[in-house]
């Protein structure tokens, strides 16, 4: 009888235990002591934060003793943020998928397909799927661009009939069904250059009707073009229902800060009007781009360059002397390649003792370089970076020879929330990830099926921790290729991309929206 009383009670006794041990939740990563900065703009507060399967599931003061922690980071008063969020960024995911450039300034999140050029493919799922398998660092999401469309359907380099534009449709069409994210266009560039507005408009009705985003490199940031272009992005938004979006906003050779207050001016007007159009900026006063920016239209396809420098050699040559000096002269651009990297158009004259002119017409010609171009006022990009519509850029890539592509998300902490005081670090973290986020839908699950860009239950678990005043923009132009320092800790989908410091792992995904 005793020995049956004894069994009965370390049977409950084993029973309760198992209950207890049961009731214990697990979860892949704890991180304690945190300073949250959420990505709304609201204050920094303290909490902790779980996470589990990629997911947030808690914030504010944990219970401990309830849980069943894989692994644990005490963030030690650090700022925990949201991953950055590129708008407008460059690479090929296939050569490159780790970006180590993006990933070690803290953006967890790229967005391809910009000026109207994506990958060259009619069926953007396989594509999708092909870079999946492949393995990525960040997250990449998809826009197609309208250049491409162009080249798809093999469209001349002049005005289209309704049927080329019937086929580009189609396409845009299909790529939103695969889950691209919208179209960008790039007008100041061939092919995208020779599209009128009938064609913008009519390319972005599907974009419009299953609430995608038109991202658009202006047809001319030029200083006495730019409100124009502006303008004719929100027509295309009008007319279509598209919401518009501009790319790398910025005045070329405006001095006058009032130039910017105008074109902001007019950019919430058309808010007013109901026409829902943002920005980004990158945050640097040197643009990058094709040394055929400085050719003249003339010189360019369907044109052939030989027939135009046998013909034309003296006004071409004009054209383009006065160009490069509207543009600040030849020592303000500075190739970014090869057998050119790093010299200025000035000094490359200088090594072959001939005018720069005849340098870019007989040795270089409109395709043969890229450079960084020192075209913009200072002034005027702080006062785009201060609107609370115009969020963050790099227009950067893995190999590009300006130190945008190293800097940017780093640069705004470094340089204008530590040194400048230009907005606080929580407006700050909002134009890189809440901003971004709510203009893309990222934030929201009729669009996504897991949101991210907020520090909030239920999101995706891109997150940094760092201390402000650590991060520092290594590169420059001379040595552009230089990772940014101070993101100890850089979490995508809840798993380490970066561990103190150390690269550790891949771990992005291909985001596709829902429509």
């Amino acid at each position: 009888m005793r020995t049956h009383f004894v069994y009965v009670i370390f049977s409950l006794l084993f029973l309760t235990a198992c209950t207890a041990q049961s009731s214990v939740e697990k979860y892949d990563l704890l991180i304690t002591n945190a300073r949250v900065i959420d990505g709304t703009g609201s204050k920094a507060f303290d909490a902790d934060i779980m996470i589990h399967n990629g997911i947030i599931e808690q914030i504010g003061d944990i219970d401990h003793d309830q849980t069943k922690i894989n692994e644990t980071v005490d963030a030690g008063g650090r700022v925990v943020s949201p991953g950055f969020i590129d708008m407008h960024s460059h690479g090929n995911p296939l050569n490159t998928p780790l970006f180590q450039n993006f990933l070690s300034m803290g953006v967890t999140t790229l967005s391809l397909g910009q000026d109207g050029r994506s990958v060259r493919t009619s069926d953007v799922a396989e594509w999708m799927n092909e870079i999946a398998e492949n393995g990525l660092g960040p997250n990449i999401l998809h826009f197609q661009g309208h250049g491409t469309l162009r080249n798809l359907v093999d469209a001349p380099l002049e005005k289209l009939d309704e049927e080329y534009i019937r086929q580009m449709q189609q396409l845009m069409d299909k790529a939103l069904q695969a889950g691209s994210f919208g179209m960008t266009t790039g007008l100041e560039y061939q092919p995208g250059s020779f599209a009128d507005l009938t064609e913008l408009v009519e390319v972005a009705k599907p974009i419009a009707s299953r609430g995608g985003l038109v991202m658009s490199h202006i047809r001319n940031e030029d200083n006495d073009k730019v409100k124009e272009s502006i303008q004719e992005l929100l027509e295309q938004g009008r007319l279509s229902g598209a919401d518009v979006h501009v790319s790398h906003i910025k005045i070329v050779f405006g001095n006058d800060i009032s130039h910017a207050e105008d074109i902001l001016a007019l950019m919430e007007e058309a808010r007013s009007d109901g026409i829902r159009i943002t920005a980004d900026i990158y945050p640097y006063h040197a643009s990058y781009t094709g040394i055929g920016i400085v050719f003249p239209d003339w010189a360019k396809p369907p044109h052939k360059y030989n027939e135009v420098v046998e013909t034309r050699r003296e006004e071409l040559e004009e054209y383009i002397r006065n160009r490069v000096e509207a543009r600040n002269g030849p020592e303000a651009t500075l190739f970014g390649t090869s057998p050119w990297t790093g010299k200025t158009l000035a000094e490359v004259a200088d090594s072959l003792n001939k005018p720069f002119e005849k340098v870019l017409v007989d040795d270089i010609g409109p395709r043969g370089a890229g450079a960084a171009y020192f075209v913009m006022n200072e002034e005027v990009v702080r006062r785009f970076l201060q609107d609370p519509h115009v969020m963050i850029s790099s227009d950067g890539s893995p190999t590009m020879q300006h130190p945008r592509s190293y800097g940017s998300f780093a640069k705004i902490i470094d340089t204008y929330v530590n040194n400048e005081q230009l907005f606080p670090i929580e407006e700050a973290i909002r134009k890189m990830t809440g901003l971004p986020a709510a203009t893309l839908g990222l934030d929201n699950t009729d669009h996504v099926i897991t949101p991210r860009g907020i520090i909030r239950e239920g999101f995706a678990a891109d997150l940094l921790i760092f201390e402000p005043e650590n991060i520092k923009a290594m590169s420059t132009f001379d040595n552009p290729h230089q990772l940014a320092e101070g993101f100890d800790w850089v979490f995508v989908n809840g798993k380490t991309a970066i561990r103190e410091g150390s690269l550790d792992g891949r771990h992005g995904i291909v985001i596709k929206k829902l429509y």
